[in-house]
């Protein structure tokens, strides 16, 4: 089981500051780099949770573990297996962001509080979530929506998981003052 990472991450987001700057992350990722830009006023929780793992360096080295063809890419998890987490989780925050392509939302089990590291950033319009998922997110421009496109059009293996690893080489927060 992964170690509880919620003291590093309560630490990490006492610097951020919604009011004063606006936040990207930026993964680095073995297939190109995925600019995502953070949406605050629909879920500051999910943003600043996502925010402060990457500032502990929590996705660095992490592969997307599934990829559903027409749907969506998802990452996070620290064991590569979809079942693992930072040792904590947060509380939904349902917002009226839709589903479209590019959509950073979070990923949880059946109850909606379950929601710790693990994302998924959709590669069409996935409406059926609206109201289901927290989306908190959306890829910031067009080479980052082509990156997770290419990440969605991978070979897959069992389980829905990439042939060939498609990893996070580094996550890193991007802010701008307002």
């Amino acid at each position: 089981m992964a170690r509880n990472r919620k003291a590093e991450v309560d630490a990490a987001s006492k610097e951020i500051d919604f009011a004063k700057n606006t936040f990207q992350i930026e993964l680095d990722t073995t297939l190109g780099k995925i600019t995502l830009d953070m949406h605050p006023e629909t879920a500051p929780g999910h943003c600043k949770n996502i925010l402060a793992l990457a500032t502990i360096g929590y996705y660095d080295g992490l592969i997307f573990h599934r990829v559903i063809k027409g749907f969506m890419i998802q990452g996070g998890c620290p064991e590569g297996s979809g079942s693992g987490g930072p040792g904590y989780t947060i509380k939904a925050e349902f917002n009226a962001t839709k589903h479209d392509p590019g959509v950073l939302s979070m990923a949880r089990t059946s109850d909606p509080d379950s929601a710790g590291s693990q994302f998924f950033l959709c590669l069409e319009n996935a409406q059926f979530l609206n109201g289901q998922y927290t989306a908190f997110g959306k890829t910031a421009d067009i080479p980052s929506l082509d990156t997770v496109k290419k990440i969605g059009g991978v070979a897959i293996g069992a389980n829905d998981r990439p042939a060939t690893p498609v990893a996070i080489k580094t996550a890193k927060v991007l802010s701008k003052g307002k």
